[in-house]
């Protein structure tokens, strides 16, 4: 699908939509300093020119500049600030990085404009490589994207087969002495996961990631990752996104490397992920940006000023930063048709960058932070229906791609008015916890019913399992109920808390809805830092620690997790929404539900789960009345052990507390 704004970058430098009125904007280009890669030689400064169909669309093109061919650009646009509210500062005249740059290099600070009234910004650098007379993405080095070996997308699963791995790219670590140390799992260390013998550059020390493939031995088939797209967070979780067009420049930097690789090392990490058949998520901010150039450039058509009254506030929260406007009508020059019409900038914006990294860098799916900050359902069904189209256009099926948004009040209406593809489901995480304890969740007056709305979504609400996203713990992990799925338990008084962290993974594995799985809770992993503040920062730096996989407990776990998880994404049983509970038992204090799942007689799967402290005497039964006969040539399997199960014993094993087996047809 050709968007008509990207389609001129090839050849133009473009700025659209700046308030030019008190200064035309220009274009500043350097090149490399080659003592010294913190600086820019200066190659030109050029006037940008004025459309004569569309005045607010500025640009110059590229062979109009002299550049070099096969040589990388580093460049800024002159502007006026035009934030209204910044009173003191309102004649500033800064360099600002392209709002819609490809790739930024945050080493490489602009200069000062030497008229009156020109600051420092500080604004990083945009790069663009001039090549066969085309202004091409690259990475300041040079390198350019390869996708050749990429999986072709009918290879991809389909969306009631996922099993989600939320990565957030802020990692801790133990070093030799015992102290927790944090960092950046950059790109390249996110390898370490997929392919074996790759070193993680920033956790070389970390032999738990070294020498194997954590995910692919785990058996997720998609990995999702806090936002990629560019901040100046250095070591918190991206949510402050600046540059939406460009990968993070601090997770494409490790710690031993000069320059940044971003765009290749991200393109990378996505065409591997694919070979290796896990889609790729992104997660997205749309409510609000932090340090965006529009900010500069235009503030009055693309953001509000939190606390400044503007009636398209209301009760959306900034968190610090620019909330977007997503009501401000203008006609003008539309950046993906190319022609003049009625638009909202943000819109349009927001549009052109996701079609940028669906075609760029080819991911697959797509979260959207915090959709009651966006408060627009028009706008998130346009979004969800133009990332579609761009995906059809593609040659994408329709159920290998899908757009989920995350409140935590799970507003059923944006699924049910077909806003968005589905939704976080925050109540599993909310009824998991209780009936791990043995209590019923919230306002429920039945634990049954507790388990039957746990297990199968359709109770909550949902009409389908590819609209739901369960989890047992998510990257919110602040404050007391959010913490990690270990130490809510430990917090709540359990010693023992292998048993009911496995029987919570068979729960979040064999229920209607999409599975994700937070990094380091398929090994029980703990908090290294204080995480008692909900809006904390230690939350951010503090999610995954996998030097303690390696714990002998821990690693039992794991293997148990990742049984569940090979088994969830090739079981025909568990890919239909279809589940009944076939047995109940109150009795004597035992708390025992047995629910079935599949439409076909000679492929179903079982889950005998036990919520209590009863089990059976050594030796002894447990029967399960209604049991599913066995048909002809087909026995039972055991899948957490990986057995057959005797034709005696089928529906009448003994039980354990807090256990659960779960059995399918072979």
């Amino acid at each position: 699908m050709v968007i008509d704004l990207l389609s001129r970058k090839l050849t133009h430098f473009v700025l659209w939509r700046p308030n030019y009125f008190a200064t035309a904007p220009t274009l500043y280009i350097g090149t490399e300093n080659p003592q010294d890669p913190n600086q820019t030689n200066k190659f030109g400064e050029f006037q940008l020119q004025q459309s004569p169909e569309f005045p607010e669309l500025w640009e110059i093109a590229a062979q109009d500049c002299g550049l070099t061919e096969g040589q990388v650009y580093f460049y800024w646009f002159k502007v006026r600030n035009t934030d209204p509210y910044d009173i003191a500062n309102a004649n500033q005249i800064l360099y600002c990085t392209d709002p819609t740059a490809t790739t930024i290099d945050r080493r490489k600070n602009p200069p000062t404009p030497s008229e009156p009234g020109g600051v420092a910004s500080f604004d990083p650098a945009s790069v663009v490589l001039y090549q066969n007379g085309q202004l091409i993405p690259c990475d300041p080095d040079g390198e350019t994207v390869n996708w050749e070996g990429d999986a072709a997308l009918d290879k991809l699963p389909t969306n009631n087969r996922l099993v989600i791995y939320e990565l957030p790219t802020r990692w801790t670590k133990i070093n030799p002495n015992g102290a927790i140390e944090a960092g950046n799992g950059t790109f390249r260390d996110i390898l370490a996961l997929l392919i074996p013998g790759v070193t993680a550059p920033n956790f070389r020390a970390l032999r738990t990631l070294n020498n194997r493939a954590h995910l692919v031995e785990l058996g997720v088939n998609a990995l999702e990752l806090l936002p990629p797209e560019d901040s100046d967070d250095v070591e918190n979780w991206g949510y402050g996104t600046a540059n939406y067009f460009a990968a993070d420049y601090d997770l494409g930097r490790p710690d031993e490397q000069s320059a940044p690789t971003a765009s290749t090392d991200l393109a990378n990490l996505i065409k591997v992920c694919h070979q290796q058949g896990l889609r790729f998520f992104i997660d997205i901010v749309m409510a609000f940006s932090r340090n965006n150039p529009y900010h500069n450039v235009n503030f009055l058509d693309f953001y509000i000023k939190w606390g400044s009254g503007d009636p398209e506030q209301g009760n959306r929260d900034g968190f610090g930063g620019d909330l977007f406007k997503y009501n401000y009508w203008v006609e003008g020059y539309h950046p993906i048709t190319g022609k003049k019409s009625w638009l909202v900038p943000t819109r349009e914006y927001l549009k052109a960058h996701i079609a940028h990294w669906i075609e760029y860098y080819r991911v697959d799916g797509l979260r959207l932070d915090s959709v009651n900050n966006v408060a627009n359902y028009d706008f998130l069904q346009e979004f969800k229906d133009f990332a579609r189209t761009l995906w059809d256009k593609r040659g994408g099926k329709s159920d290998r791609f899908v757009v989920i948004g995350e409140e935590l009040s799970v507003p059923l209406a944006l699924v049910h008015q077909n806003r968005l593809d589905g939704l976080w489901n925050e109540k599993f995480k909310q009824i998991i916890r209780q009936v791990i304890l043995g209590k019923n969740a919230g306002d429920e007056p039945s634990f049954e019913w507790s388990v039957r709305k746990l297990i199968d979504c359709r109770n909550l609400g949902f009409s389908d399992g590819s609209q739901a996203v369960n989890y047992l713990t998510s990257h919110d992990v602040g404050g007391y109920g959010n913490e990690r799925f270990f130490n809510y338990l430990v917090n709540n008084g359990i010693d023992r808390t292998e048993p009911r962290i496995k029987l919570a993974f068979v729960c979040l594995l064999t229920a209607v809805g999409i599975p994700m799985i937070l990094a380091g809770d398929e090994f029980a992993d703990q908090h290294d830092l204080v995480i008692a503040d909900e809006h904390g920062s230690h939350k951010q730096i503090d999610p995954v620690n996998y030097s303690r996989v390696k714990d002998d407990w821990r690693q039992r776990i794991f293997q148990y997790v990742a049984r569940l998880v090979h088994f969830r994404k090739n079981s025909d049983a568990l890919a239909v929404n279809d589940t009944q509970f076939i047995h109940t038992d109150f009795n004597d204090g035992k708390r025992v539900l047995v629910w079935q799942r599949g439409n076909q007689a000679d492929n179903l799967v079982v889950v005998v789960a036990n919520f209590s402290d009863y089990g059976t005497p050594w030796g002894a039964e447990y029967r399960v009345p209604n049991w599913p006969a066995t048909p002809a040539g087909k026995q039972w399997k055991e899948i957490t052990q990986e057995r057959i199960v005797p034709q005696e014993w089928v529906g009448r094993e003994g039980i354990f507390p807090w256990e659960a087996k779960v059995y399918t047809l072979v």
